[in-house]
């Protein structure tokens, strides 16, 4: 019988650095330029990325200073966790903060880190750089990052 994963076992705040890096899925959904409606409080997506995310591999440039060098970027943190509430409902540190599994996506469950991209999880391709943006940012909302929840799949159905 072998030992669970991490995952499974640990909370958020228990986690080695590590083991806290590998929740990470690289979708990148965190990397978008996120607004919200003054009126409503409503969270609203951008296909607007930071100019620090590469591409290719949806990872940051400069991931250790990153924070440093975009003011507005918010790195997750078990600290923060329970406080941050605009990660979109694939993310593996909300799922995991609300009591959720992996998504089957997921490289941790799938083994395969391309599966986040199959699956249409990824920014790849998805998104410009706010550097090269048209026009206003209020023109560029996505609904993309908040895909079907029902489809995301947890491990406990299995």
């Amino acid at each position: 019988m072998s030992e669970e994963p991490f995952w499974r076992v640990k909370r958020l705040d228990e986690m080695t650095k590590q083991e806290w890096e590998q929740l990470c899925d690289g979708c990148a959904k965190c990397c978008l330029v996120k607004l919200e409606d003054e009126e409503t409080d409503e969270l609203i997506y951008t296909d607007v990325g930071c100019d620090l995310l590469e591409a290719g591999t949806c990872r940051c440039t400069d991931y250790p200073n990153r924070n440093k060098r975009v003011p507005d970027c918010i790195p997750l943190t078990p600290d923060n966790i329970e406080d941050i509430d605009w990660m979109p409902p694939s993310c593996a540190y909300r799922r995991l903060k609300e009591g959720r599994g992996l998504a089957w996506w997921h490289p941790l469950r799938s083994g395969e880190y391309h599966t986040v991209i199959e699956a249409g999880m990824s920014v790849q391709g998805r998104f410009t750089y706010e550097s090269d943006m048209k026009g206003d940012i209020e023109d560029h909302e996505a609904s993309w990052p908040f895909d079907d929840e029902d489809e995301l799949g947890d491990e406990a159905d299995d």
